[in-house]
């Protein structure tokens, strides 16, 4: 099932910036060099002509192939907000979490997953195991996964206690000394503070002093403005 896409990601490769790539991101698999938007491109293109099932086993296949474009445009494939029933595609997105291992890979994946628990709330339940994995990449998709809630302009009291629990997790990563970790705490932050300053200045009162100084300026970005 995947050769005619696989060829149609490869013919936009680029062995030079493959290279530059390959040196980047630093995760031992292949690189093609392939941009952005040309991913972009192809995936719309294949999700309006696939039918849902064929779509997700797609994704699976461009996923297994383990090359760096495939798995960006396998994440691309499932990144949006209307998939009904999702029970497969949130199945296959959490199955990909334990094999995280660069941010652009597990950010792609984390704005799929982003879909589906807001979809279903429920997963957050899920989610909150991963705080307490030995997988750093694991414990991090659970802040990247549930930036909608960071950026909800007007949240009912569900998704305000909701918001409430990710930050206890973001108060256990505060003292996390990972760099990926303490960047995720601050991007959390950084969004939640242009809707609630005042929540995000509490937190930096509380846990601010664990966090690396890197960590809460990117926090603090727009508390002073």
């Amino acid at each position: 099932m995947i050769g005619p896409y696989l060829a149609r990601i490869e013919a936009h490769a680029d062995p030079e910036r493959a290279r530059g790539m390959a040196a980047y991101h630093k995760a031992d698999r292949p690189y093609l060099g392939v941009p952005n938007p040309v991913l972009n491109a192809l995936t719309q293109d294949w999700r309006r002509r696939l039918d849902p099932d064929s779509r997700l086993r797609l994704a699976d296949a461009l996923w297994r192939a383990d090359i760096h474009e495939t798995r960006l445009a396998a994440a691309k494939l499932l990144t949006q907000t209307r998939i009904e029933p999702d029970a497969a595609v949130w199945a296959l997105i959490r199955g990909w979490v334990p094999e995280f291992d660069a941010w652009a890979v597990s950010d792609h994946a984390c704005m799929a997953g982003q879909k589906r628990l807001v979809a279903e709330r429920a997963r957050l339940d899920e989610v909150d195991t991963w705080t307490r994995s030995d997988h750093m990449w694991t414990r991090r998709a659970a802040l990247v996964m549930t930036l909608p809630w960071a950026r909800m302009p007007d949240p009912g009291p569900q998704d305000r206690a909701r918001r409430e629990r990710i930050l206890g997790w973001a108060a256990r990563y505060a003292s996390d000394p990972d760099w990926f970790i303490q960047k995720a705490v601050a991007w959390w932050l950084r969004d939640l503070s242009k809707r609630d300053a005042s929540q995000v200045r509490a937190f930096l009162d509380a846990h601010g002093a664990a966090m690396k100084p890197f960590a809460r300026k990117i926090a603090g970005t727009y508390l002073n403005r």
